[in-house]
C-alpha cells in the first residue's frame, strides 16, 4: 500500500461524471446523491464551469498573494454581495477556512482579555489542530491529545445550555446551522436568533460554519439568510464553492478582519479555482438552482417519509437538498449505503445510524424519485437482513 491508510473507501473506483451521475471504471453509472459530500453543486463537468476553468488554466494558474488577479478580486466581490457584509480571505479548504476564523476569535478575544470558544457537542469543523479541538466529537480527538485549549461543548438545540455557557469570559460562539457530519440536524432559527443575542450582550463574535450548507445547499446562498435570518459576524465556505476543485472562503465584519501581514495563504484564492467558483455561482443563479434546491429538497424529504418500510427510521430531516434519514433499532448506515451501491446510488454516512444525501442543486424531479425507489429498497434489504 503507497497511500496512508485514512479512508474507510467504499469498493467502487470513479472515472468519470456527468451533470448529477457518475461512471466507475467497469462502465457501470451511478446516480450521484453523495455529490462529492455537498461539493459540486451544479454537477460533474457542467460546460460553464469546464470552459471558464479551462481556459483559466490556460492563461494564468499560479502567481501567489503578492499580486492581485482578476479572479480573486471578482469573487471576493461576489461573495461579500451574497453575503451583505464582510471582508473576505480566500484559502485552499473548509478547515483552512476555519482555521482562520479561530485566529480572527483569537485575535478579537486577545484585545478583550478572552479566548474561550463554545461550540456544539457532535460538531464538525475540520482535522487541523485549532479546528480538532473546536469540533464536538472526541472519538476524532483522541489520537491527537491534548488539543487546542479553551472550547466548551454544548449539546445542539439546548438553549439553557447555551445561556449558561456563554458569558463575558466568551470569545465567540461557533455554529453549524446544520451540524453535517454530526447527524444532519438542522438548528432552529430561534436557536440561532439566540446565539445572536447572547454575542451581543456579551461582546463575543458569532461564526457560521457554512462548509456544508453555504453556496445555495439549504436553498438560499447561505443557511443563516433563511427563516429568521441572522447575521454573522463571521462565516465560513468551502465544499460547493469551488465545484470540485479546492478552494475555501473566510468572511468577516470589517471590525473583526485580518490587518496587513496577520494570515497568508500561497495557493489561497488561486486563478483556477476562483475562476471555477465564478461559474459555479453564476450557474446557480442563472438556472434558479436555489428554488430548486428548495423544492427537489422538500419533496425528497417528504416523499421518504413514505416511501421508507414502517419502522426502519426514525426521523428524515435536513434543509434544501442536505439530508439525513435516521434510521431505527439495529440498522447501520454503512450498511445502507454499500445496499444504495449496488443499486447505483452513491451516498454517504454521517455517523454510525444516520445516511446523508447531499446531490448536486440540479437534480431534477425524476432523479429525486429514482433516488427514494433505490433507497426504500436498500433500507427494506437491509432491515430483512438483519432480521433473517
Amino acid at each position: 500500500m503507497t497511500q496512508m491508510a485514512t479512508y474507510d473507501r467504499y469498493p467502487v473506483t470513479l472515472v468519470r461524471g456527468k451533470g448529477v451521475r457518475v461512471q466507475d471504471d467497469a462502465g457501470r453509472w451511478y446516480l450521484d446523491m453523495a455529490g462529492g459530500i455537498a461539493a459540486v453543486p451544479i454537477g460533474h463537468a457542467h460546460p460553464r464551469w469546464v470552459a471558464a476553468v479551462t481556459e483559466q488554466a490556460g492563461t494564468l494558474v499560479h502567481v501567489s498573494n503578492l499580486f492581485r488577479t482578476g479572479p480573486q478580486e471578482r469573487l471576493a466581490e461576489r461573495l461579500v454581495a451574497l453575503a451583505g457584509f464582510g471582508e473576505v480571505f480566500l484559502s485552499n479548504s473548509g478547515a483552512e477556512a476555519n482555521e482562520a476564523a479561530l485566529k480572527i476569535v483569537r485575535k478579537w478575544g486577545r484585545a478583550r482579555g478572552k479566548s474561550r470558544v463554545v461550540t456544539l457537542a457532535g460538531s464538525f469543523h475540520g482535522r487541523t489542530f485549532a479546528t480538532l479541538a473546536a469540533t464536538g466529537r472526541p472519538e476524532k480527538q483522541a489520537p491527537f491529545l491534548p488539543l487546542v485549549e479553551g472550547f466548551s461543548h454544548v449539546p445542539p438545540g439546548d438553549f439553557q445550555a447555551l445561556q449558561q455557557a456563554v458569558d463575558r469570559t466568551v470569545a465567540a460562539v461557533m455554529l453549524e446551522p446544520v451540524l453535517g457530519e454530526g447527524g444532519v440536524i438542522p438548528l432552529h432559527p430561534a436557536y440561532l436568533a439566540e446565539a445572536r443575542a447572547l454575542c451581543d450582550r456579551h461582546d463575543a463574535l458569532l461564526v457560521l460554519d457554512e462548509v456544508q450548507t453555504g453556496v445555495g445547499r439549504t436553498g438560499t446562498w447561505f443557511a443563516f439568510q433563511g427563516t429568521q435570518a441572522v447575521r454573522p459576524d463571521v462565516v465560513t465556505l468551502a465544499k460547493g464553492l469551488g465545484g470540485g476543485l479546492p478552494i475555501g472562503a473566510t468572511i468577516a465584519s470589517p471590525e473583526a478582519a485580518f490587518g496587513a501581514g496577520e494570515h497568508a495563504s500561497t495557493f489561497g484564492g488561486g486563478p483556477v479555482p476562483c475562476a471555477g467558483a465564478l461559474a459555479v455561482l453564476d450557474v446557480i443563479e442563472e438556472e434558479g438552482l436555489l428554488d430548486n434546491a428548495m423544492t427537489q429538497g422538500k419533496r425528497l424529504r417528504a416523499e421518504l417519509r413514505e416511501a421508507l418500510p414502517e419502522g426502519t427510521f426514525r426521523e428524515v430531516r435536513g434543509r434544501g437538498l442536505l439530508v439525513g434519514i435516521e434510521l431505527a433499532g439495529r440498522l447501520r448506515s454503512r450498511d445502507v449505503v454499500l445496499a444504495l451501491l449496488e443499486r447505483g446510488v452513491l451516498s454517504t454516512e454521517a455517523g454510525p445510524s444516520v445516511v446523508r444525501l447531499s446531490p448536486p442543486l440540479s437534480i431534477s424531479e425524476e432523479e429525486v424519485a429514482e433516488a427514494i425507489d433505490a433507497l426504500a429498497g436498500a433500507v427494506a434489504r437491509v432491515a430483512e437482513e438483519g432480521t433473517g
